[in-house]
């Protein structure tokens, strides 16, 4: 019988983690495999993969003894923005007034984004987004979701998800996008009057140009209330949407049974969600999407409980959520302050960057995992052991990245 062939393969890992259980990273010692085209093979050890394949003319790979994992699937971010909230992020960390900083014209907060972002338009937001994106490549994360927000009208919600569009175009990335218009509610309007834009203009504009697979409303008081937040979620699932949510980052809003019945495909932050919720989200099968940089950024009073999620039996995900408030690209960092923060092992907190991530997104089985028939997203890392990506924090200890079978990052840089 003939073996496939194979084009690339990885060997000589110390420890390859498929990533494919329930609670733990799935590791191969003296792990390898084999990749034809953009997909996995075989994944096993050495002499599995080489009884299987033929790997004659292969791409070798040497992990030289150390972690080969699935690429990060940063699952939560707002990487398409303009301009920079770092006074406000300095002022905060010394309690500092920003209704001064407001006084004298400096970006604050959602809305301080919005002018700078509006003005930019679509090659102005790819030329300030794309460095992002490329750290956080060189950084091991090969799939990255996609949020608009920033925009607050039609014109440029619709300019930020072309964005996105365009710098996955560019870069060996994959970029899922999600609309956000529902972020927050632009200066000067009424919240009724912007709920009616976007559930009768802007959803259907993106759906039209099939600009984002999900619909995202921050449910959060202030913002958007349930009422809200369903409309214009149920709008977008009548659009072909599917729906996400941020909720309950800074309080209680009471709207896991409305996430559950609405299936969102994930509810992220979760700061101030009950146990008894969790139980309902798990129960819907809503991947809850945790994020400790942003935990970190804005010192928050109360941080998500990770390990009771997880007894509830929900899956949970991590992501960086970088965005103008926490300019953080790193999923290794956040593997680490997950670890930290949430009462995760590393373990846990690698599936939670991979496989859940993945679900996420709605990938899950495709990214996030290796695995036969999975994309070929693979990532090397100068570390022997799955732990020390949580414990040697602080650096980026990506050497290699293979994007769908390509190797696009050798020793650090992009090839």
């Amino acid at each position: 019988m003939t073996r496939p062939r194979a084009d690339l393969i990885v060997r000589n890992a110390s420890e390859l983690l498929t990533c494919a259980g329930e609670r733990d990273p799935g590791i191969v010692r003296e792990g390898a495999l084999a990749v034809a085209g953009d997909e996995i093979l075989v994944v096993g050890t050495w002499d599995d993969v080489a009884a299987a394949v033929d790997l004659d003319g292969a791409v070798v790979i040497d992990a030289g003894g150390n972690v080969v994992m699935p690429g990060f699937v940063d699952c939560h971010t707002h990487v398409v923005f303009g301009g920079s909230r770092v006074d406000e992020y300095s002022a905060k960390l010394t309690g500092g007034d920003l209704n001064v900083l407001r006084a004298a014209g400096v970006p604050v907060g959602i809305v301080g984004t919005v002018d700078a972002t509006r003005r930019l338009g679509v090659d102005g937001l790819v030329a300030e987004a794309l460095p992002r994106v490329e750290e956080m490549l060189l950084a091991g994360t090969t799939t990255i979701e996609s949020k608009s927000g920033y925009g607050l009208e039609t014109a440029a919600e619709i300019d930020m998800l072309r964005a996105g569009r365009e710098i996955g175009r560019r870069l060996p990335v994959d970029i899922v996008s999600t609309f956000l218009g529902a972020h927050a509610v632009p200066v000067g309007v009424d919240r009724a009057r912007y709920v009616d834009m976007i559930v009768s203009d802007m959803i259907p504009r993106v759906a039209d140009e099939q600009l984002a697979e999900f619909c995202d409303v921050y449910c959060e008081p202030g913002y958007f209330d349930n009422s809200d937040t369903e409309r214009i979620l149920e709008a977008g699932l009548a659009s072909g949407l599917r729906p996400k949510i941020h909720v309950d980052q800074y309080s209680h809003t009471g709207a896991a049974g409305l996430v559950a019945k609405l299936g969102c495909v994930s509810a992220d932050h979760l700061n101030y969600t009950t146990p008894e919720e969790m139980k309902t989200l798990a129960r819907a099968g809503v991947v809850g999407v945790l994020m400790p940089s942003i935990d970190f950024a804005v010192d928050h009073p109360r941080l998500a409980d990770g390990r009771a999620m997880l007894t509830a039996g929900m899956r949970i995900a991590l992501a960086t959520d970088i965005c103008p408030g926490g300019w953080m690209p790193s999923m290794q960092l956040v593997v680490a302050l997950g670890c930290r923060y949430y009462r995760l092992s590393p373990g846990e907190a690698i599936l939670a960057a991979t496989r859940g991530a993945a679900e996420a997104v709605g990938r899950g089985g495709r990214i996030g995992t290796l695995a036969p028939g999975a994309l070929a997203d693979i990532i090397v890392l100068d570390v022997p052991r799955h732990e020390d990506i949580a414990y040697r924090f602080g650096r980026n200890a990506v050497r290699t990245v293979v994007k769908s079978g390509r190797v696009v990052v050798e020793d650090g840089r992009l090839v």
